[in-house]
């Protein structure tokens, strides 16, 4: 058995196969390339079809093979590293697991000649492409004049009627195009699929060559890699041309954390300052769009959209949509909002477009294209029919239609697939014929990828598909030096979409001249600004979640190292006499309370595995954390990549197997690890995030839930009749021991433990401290009313400030305890009220302020 090789699994062959690495260069280069066969009249990048090699390719061979394997599967590990700490992933279609971005072990690799000539025939199609949507959804030219059948423009469920007429403001339809090309059986290439709707890879090619640049940045360097920040910075000015105000807020508007490609959304969005938004966190009002922030509502002058056109106004699209923005297109009519791209451009992506694309490029540019399709044939065209007709068996069948979301290639049937549902699909041509169009597809061009054999490891010929970016700037077209790229790890499987078994690369073009290595901001000095931005309700909630997951875990961290230090105590008795049960049994029940275990009556082994690591329990320490990251997933831009990595090291730290039973010991070992690791991750939010609303909103919700925490804690540890190992326990898990043993010189007692957990403003660990911090965050956060009256969740914050600083240790038994504890949970909820997008009767920004 073989496969083709991601990095890690690179580095496993090698060491297996090979050994320590001793040859040559030369020798090197040879072992490679040793038994390379393309597949024959299957075009590829590395070998031409008499053998000898062609392109960049010996170039960047030639450049590896001056390293070490060694070193070179060691740097390929550091990327596979960079990739989970900073926590690249998608997710196929339908499926709500990450998975790990699979970037490939080598470069696509392309020299700067083939390169103008590719971009000159893209800028050309980019261009056409506009042209067809300006008259498609204008005059109506080329229908009128026989060049473009009528169905195949009305037939089209990306065709959106309430778009006829619509003058884009800013003049262009299309902001991004994208094509997905490979080589033909000539060796040129053709153009595979047209992507106007909303074109997805441009973030995952940014995030591939981030990573292949920190592996490999002397390669990168002595081949003249060209780079990218020029391109991005054009495309953010493209972005931001024919917007009304001179410095516009630029939105990315994506489906949510759910999208498959939502992390290079959030990749794109951060790289450009967009700000990262969902349907929810914005509204219409007066003609205009607006974003909902925590200071209320904040115009939106672009659009960069992730979602499909007819979702965007379900007043005006489709009413079942729940992902866009009611009464948007109001926006576009009225010349308000420039958007990327307008919804409505996805209709020239259909496939039964592709038979009449040259015509209609001699007509509307005054040329054939440069740069072309497979030969196709609508069967909605008699002629067209009746030659797929004659033709099947060697026709790929394609849908007219842009395929149903998460088909992809599912639905294209390629002569295999066509012999094996011959009737079935003859029978469809009977019923709809105009729902296909045939087309000589052909089988994908090849490059080398790595891969493990029984006599190590060598390259080998697998198909790849790539996809090519034009952006519109202020100055035309611009083609992005490089490209999002697919490979199949097997030799018969088309990568025409990523999904398991599909690895990306990154594409290099190699310049003829030294390259421009400035950063994107570097192209020109901006102006000195100091303004933290605006926050949107959407991502104040997930940060305030965040920041209350990462506190509940940590107190289930604590009880259960309570607990097992705790085994084994014996029935205690205090001064009085008295006796009480052992503090572990209070442990237990609390932590079946919250939900960290299914039964407090469980081995205590068990029930601390489960505590830490359950997963069939929702409140372990394991859930919380990934509940956590589930919130921080939302706010990629936000959280730096050292965050990222320490959630990435305690989400495995918390992963342990369920099936293998362990020890006390082991457990106790694995949560002050855990503990560590949180601290760490309190480091960073503390010191590592801008002081602006975010961060106010990640400490409000950590202060709130502690302040909650200690006071159950409270409630169970510290009640009228505690003896002295149940209040050593309280002291344990406010972590307060130092403290208290140096105030206090006699041992514990009630009242002076109740204060410092509950009313020591100098303890950090205490209820009074919490309450003081939270006030503090209150004050800093905007106020929507200009009357000078406290709004309610202020009220409410300072009452508890209040009852704490004027309250006495006595003051807080049972009663006196439940009653902060419920005023904290209802603070909690105020905030959300006032400041989160949380349903339909959430107190709205709009309601309570005017405009900015």
């Amino acid at each position: 058995m073989s496969s083709t090789l991601g990095a890690a699994q690179v580095t496993a062959g090698y060491q297996a196969a090979t050994g320590p690495d001793a040859a040559d260069e030369p020798d090197r280069l040879a072992r490679w390339t040793d038994g390379y066969r393309p597949e024959p009249g299957r075009p590829d990048e590395y070998r031409d079809a008499d053998g000898r090699p062609r392109g960049a390719w010996p170039r960047l061979l030639e450049r590896l093979a001056r390293l070490s394997e060694p070193e070179i599967m060691a740097r390929f590990v550091s990327a596979e590293r960079h990739i989970r700490d900073t926590g690249i992933s998608f997710r196929i279609y339908g499926d709500q697991r990450e998975h790990a971005w699979p970037l490939g072990s080598l470069p696509l690799v392309i020299e700067a000649a083939e390169w103008r000539s590719l971009s000159a025939g893209l800028i050309q199609r980019a261009e056409l492409m506009e042209a067809v949507l300006a008259d498609v959804y204008g005059p109506g030219r080329l229908v009128a004049d026989g060049l473009l059948p009528a169905a195949v423009v009305a037939g089209s469920p990306e065709f959106l009627r309430p778009l006829q007429g619509v003058s884009p403001p800013g003049g262009r339809w299309l902001k991004l195009y994208a094509a997905d090309i490979g080589r033909g059986p000539d060796g040129a290439w053709r153009v595979l699929a047209d992507r106007t709707q909303a074109p997805s890879g441009l973030g995952y090619a940014l995030e591939n060559r981030m990573v292949l640049g920190r592996t490999f940045p002397d390669v990168l360097e002595s081949l003249q890699v060209e780079r990218f920040p020029a391109f991005f910075q054009a495309f953010r000015e493209g972005l931001a041309s024919g917007a009304a105000r001179s410095d516009p807020r630029i939105c990315l508007l994506t489906s949510g954390p759910y999208s498959s490609t939502y992390v290079e959304q959030a990749a794109l969005a951060r790289y450009l300052g967009l700000m990262l938004v969902e349907g929810d966190d914005l509204v219409m009002q007066d003609g205009c769009l607006h974003v909902r922030t925590v200071s209320g509502l904040k115009r939106a002058d672009a659009v960069w959209r992730r979602i499909d056109g007819d979702f965007l106004d379900p007043l005006e699209l489709n009413p079942a949509s729940r992902l866009g923005i009611p009464g948007v297109i109001e926006a576009l009519r009225n010349g308000s909002l420039v958007m990327a791209n307008m919804p409505g451009s996805g209709v020239v992506e259909s496939a039964a477009l592709s038979p009449y694309l040259d015509g209609i490029a001699q007509r509307l540019l005054g040329e054939g294209l440069k740069l072309k399709s497979p030969p196709a044939w609508w069967c909605g065209d008699p002629a067209g029919l009746a030659h797929v007709r004659d033709n099947l068996d060697a026709m790929t069948l394609r849908p007219a239609a842009t395929p149903q979301r998460g088909a992809g290639r599912d639905a294209i049937l390629g002569p295999q697939a066509l012999a094996a549902e011959r009737e079935r699909v003859l029978a469809a041509f009977r019923d709809r014929p105009f729902d296909f169009v045939g087309q000589d597809l052909g089988p994908l061009s090849t490059m080398p990828a790595w891969e493990r054999t029984d006599r190590g490891l060598h390259l080998v010929p697998r198909p790849f598909a790539l996809r090519v970016f034009a952006a519109r700037t202020p100055d035309g077209w611009r083609v992005m030096p490089g490209g999002f790229c697919r490979v199949s790890e097997r030799e018969n499987v088309d990568p025409i979409e990523m999904r398991l078994g599909i690895r990306s690369a990154d594409v290099w073009i190699l310049s003829e001249n030294p390259v421009d290595v400035r950063h994107l901001g570097q192209q020109a000095t901006p102006r000195v600004r100091r303004i933290s931005g605006h926050l949107p309700s959407r991502a104040a909630d997930s940060l305030f979640w965040f920041g209350r997951y990462v506190e509940r875990a940590e107190a289930v961290i604590r009880l259960t190292l309570a607990h097992l230090r705790s085994v084994g105590d014996a029935v205690v008795t205090d001064i009085s006499g008295d006796t009480e049960a052992p503090t572990a049994l209070r442990i237990r029940a609390l932590l079946e309370e919250w939900g960290a275990t299914r039964s407090a009556d469980m081995p205590t082994a068990a029930l601390a595995q489960e505590a830490l690591v359950g997963r069939e329990v929702h409140g372990s320490a394991r859930a919380h954390v990934i509940s956590a990251r589930t919130n921080a997933a939302t706010l990629r831009a936000r959280l730096s990549g050292e965050a990222w990595r320490v959630l990435a090291d305690l989400i495995d730290l918390l992963s342990l197997d369920a099936a293998r039973a362990f020890t006390e010991s082991q457990l106790l070992g694995r949560a002050e690890r855990a503990l560590s690791h949180i601290a760490a991750l309190s480091g960073l939010t503390h010191e590592n995030m801008n002081r602006a609303a975010g961060w106010h909103f990640v400490d409000l919700g950590r202060r709130i839930e502690r302040a909650i925490n200690t006071s159950a804690f409270t409630l169970a540890f510290a009640h009228d009749e505690a003896g002295a190992d149940c209040l050593g326990v309280l002291l344990s898990l406010t972590d307060s021991q130092v403290t208290y043993g140096a105030r206090y010189m006699q041992g514990v007692a009630l009242d002076p433990v109740r204060d410092m957990v509950l009313l020591d403003p100098y303890n950090p660990r205490s209820v009074a401290f919490q309450a003081e911090a939270i006030g503090r965050h209150l004050a800093e956060l905007p106020a929507l009313s200009a009357d000078g009256i406290p709004e309610p969740h202020c009220r409410l914050a300072a009452r508890i400030v209040a009852a704490l600083r004027s309250g006495e240790a006595a003051d807080f038994d049972v009663v006196g305890l439940t009653r902060i504890e419920d005023d904290l949970e209802r603070l909690a909820d105020t905030i959300a009220g006032r400041y989160f997008p949380n349903g339909p009767h959430a107190l709205r920004p709009e309601k309570l302020a005017g405009l900015a």
